[in-house]
């Protein structure tokens, strides 16, 4: 059995050189391999990195055609941008009010004209100090409303100290009476860095039953034996309208128009009158009764405006409180005295008709959405959508107009009482605001031009 197995020992022996000498040979082999791919890789990274003469130089000019080319595109756009703005800017255009964040929904100035309020959708109020109408940047007061109250409309109650905002809320309208603290002696001022922020007086809730408020309007009461004091009108998208006592928040009367839904109303400057647009083609004007004390004693109607075949959207009193302003979407414009005898049954009378000079692209005539008159009475500002138009308030011509004044629908216009100061000069400036979160400023236009 011995020798059996000596043969199986010897090639056991014999295989294991050649396995030993195999690995080596493999291991050389794969050791050459990659020391030339190495070898072959770093000499091509080598010529990568290292240029050749003047290299750096050829790339250089065909670089300098693509840059004077991009430049030239660049600044032909920015041209183009620039030549664009200037065509959309308006010669009466002087200054926007920036920083509103979200859609803004009224303005109205304070009685002096330094002032202008405005409310927003993102529930601020603001109050813009017009020291210079044509200034870079204006410094305001921020307000802001109770949480969940979308403020719809906004009026001075007491100069510029206070104001009275309308605000949408989930359970309806609201009113909130915003003053400012105790007046402060000057060396109190000095200790303080910031003027303390108005505080609510009063508020009323759910008022017009739930309904929208449409318009806000104030004014200081002067006519018969009123004693100056602000009164505001509340006109409801129902057919309501409540008139208040801007200090205490005593509602002083209500009145109903009767005209399914209601349009607007507002208030005659001497406190007089009231006079209400609604769904039908006729004006209801109703006369505030005063009391020796100065208070309302009653609110009655006294006259109606007829004559229009459609309904009234807009109306407007003149600085004198004896004549009122219509548009209507009849496409006219009817001037009406209202200085009469009423109380003898003399009837209002109709001084003026014009047309509304304003067309589609089809030639179809539109309606005016606000109209306001300036102080002096001279000239007539309307809006339809996001234009305004400027005419002469005595022979209903075309002064000027702004077929993009704002960039979506303009949501409130006024004209300032009293002239501002713009770049030294005294002007008259209207404002307007719109949807596109901006509040504008207008110069009026010459009654003449040149």
């Amino acid at each position: 059995m011995e020798p059996e197995s000596q043969p199986s020992t010897f090639l056991g022996l014999s295989v294991l050189p050649i396995s030993i000498l195999s690995i080596v040979l493999g291991g050389l082999l794969v050791l050459l391999f990659f020391g030339d791919y190495f070898k072959r890789k770093r000499s091509e990274v080598q010529t990568i990195a290292k240029p050749e003469p003047n290299a750096a130089q050829k790339p250089s000019k065909p670089t300098q055609p693509i840059s004077k080319k991009l430049h030239s595109k660049s600044h032909s756009h920015a041209t183009e941008k620039f030549q664009d703005q200037s065509k959309r800017h308006h010669p009466l255009d002087v200054n926007t009010l920036k920083g509103h964040g979200d859609s803004v929904t009224g303005l109205c100035f304070s009685s002096d004209g330094r002032n202008l309020a405005t409310v927003c959708a993102d529930g601020v109020v603001r109050v813009f100090k017009l020291d210079d109408a044509s200034s870079k940047s204006f410094k305001f007061l921020r307000i802001n409303l109770p949480v969940g109250s979308h403020p719809t409309a906004v009026v001075f109650s007491n100069g510029a100290s206070s104001l009275v905002v309308a605000a949408q809320t989930l359970s309806g309208s609201s009113l909130y009476m915003y003053e400012e603290g105790n007046v402060k002696t000057a060396s109190e001022t000095k200790q303080q860095s910031k003027l303390p922020l108005p505080e609510i007086k009063w508020e009323h809730h759910k008022v017009h039953d739930k309904r929208a408020i449409l318009t806000l309007v104030g004014t200081s009461a002067t006519y018969g034996t009123a004693d100056g004091s602000t009164i505001i009108a509340s006109c409801s998208e129902g057919t309501d309208i409540i008139l208040w006592h801007a200090m205490s928040g005593k509602i002083f009367g209500n009145v109903d128009t009767n005209q399914l839904k209601n349009n607007m109303a507002t208030i005659s400057p001497n406190g007089r009158f009231i006079a209400a647009a609604a769904f039908t083609a006729d004006v209801k004007v109703w006369e505030i009764v005063y009391s020796k004390d100065g208070s309302v004693k009653e609110v009655l109607k006294v006259m109606q405006l007829k004559g229009h075949k459609s309904a009234v959207t807009w109306l407007c009193f003149s600085s004198n409180s004896e004549q009122i302003i219509t548009a209507s979407k009849d496409g006219s414009i009817r001037v009406w005295n209202i200085n009469v005898r009423y109380h003898l049954d003399e009837d209002p009378k109709t001084l003026k008709v014009f047309p509304i000079p304003l067309h589609d692209s089809k030639g179809s005539t539109l309606h005016y959405d606000r109209m306001s008159i300036s102080p002096d009475g001279k000239i007539l500002a309307a809006t339809h959508g996001s234009t305004v138009q400027w005419l002469c308030a005595e022979t209903g011509k075309v002064l000027d107009t702004a077929d993009s004044a704002h960039d979506g629908d303009i949501t409130g216009i006024a004209w300032a009482p009293k002239s501002i100061i713009m770049a030294g000069t005294s002007s008259t400036i209207l404002a307007t605001a719109g949807a596109d979160k901006k509040v504008k400023l207008w110069v009026a236009p010459p009654l003449h031009p040149s």
